[in-house]
């Protein structure tokens, strides 16, 4: 990625160690290997707990993504803001709401992951919630264009969702909180 130095720290590290043993290792995102190898991921660890000051900084992270051609998609950690699930979820309203107003509509779409995420007709204890399930909270800001490009090639790319509840389900909920502590153990918060 350019000359540009990331600054790395523990949420940073922990995410990169969550993307390669779940997303990846899993394979819960066909098309998150190439980017990670290929090292076009910025990893934007937020320190924002309130939300004005988290929708500030989420459109920077729009602009500096929109101008950077090399990199290919953003995390955008949260680690000490948006813990709670419910806080969390507004956030997100609010982002997706800044994407149309910002301009940005078309151009990015959003997912999410949260330490507690849950599915709305999910039970929390639930393993499919693990394939949305990350060490901290997350906002995963995609390139449109760069998804739908994808998406063509891929074999029924709509059933990605259902296979992924499916290992999840099958790998149990106590397997992925085993690699969720084991992460959180090998990078500790400062």
């Amino acid at each position: 990625m350019n000359n540009e130095v990331q600054k790395t720290s523990a949420e940073v590290d922990a995410t990169k160690q969550w993307l390669e043993e779940i997303i990846i290792g899993l394979n819960f995102c066909p098309f998150a290997k190439k980017e990670f190898v290929n090292n076009t991921i910025c990893y934007h660890q937020s320190e924002a707990e309130q939300i004005k000051p988290a929708l500030k900084e989420f459109v920077e992270q729009c602009h500096y993504l929109q101008q950077h051609d090399d990199i290919e998609t953003t995390l955008l950690i949260y680690s000490e803001g948006f813990r709670s699930f419910e806080r969390y979820l507004d956030l997100v309203d609010y982002a997706n709401d800044l994407l149309i107003d910002s301009g940005f509509e078309g151009i990015f779409q959003l997912a999410t992951m949260h330490p507690e995420y849950c599915f709305a007709d999910d039970d929390f204890d639930a393993a499919s919630n693990f394939t949305n399930r990350s060490p901290y909270p997350m906002i995963h800001i995609i390139r449109e264009a760069s998804m739908a490009k994808v998406l063509k090639v891929y074999k029924n790319p709509e059933q990605i969702p259902e296979d992924n509840m499916a290992l999840a389900e099958h790998k149990g909920s106590n397997y992925f909180q085993d690699i969720l502590k084991a992460i959180h153990q090998a990078h500790p918060q400062k």
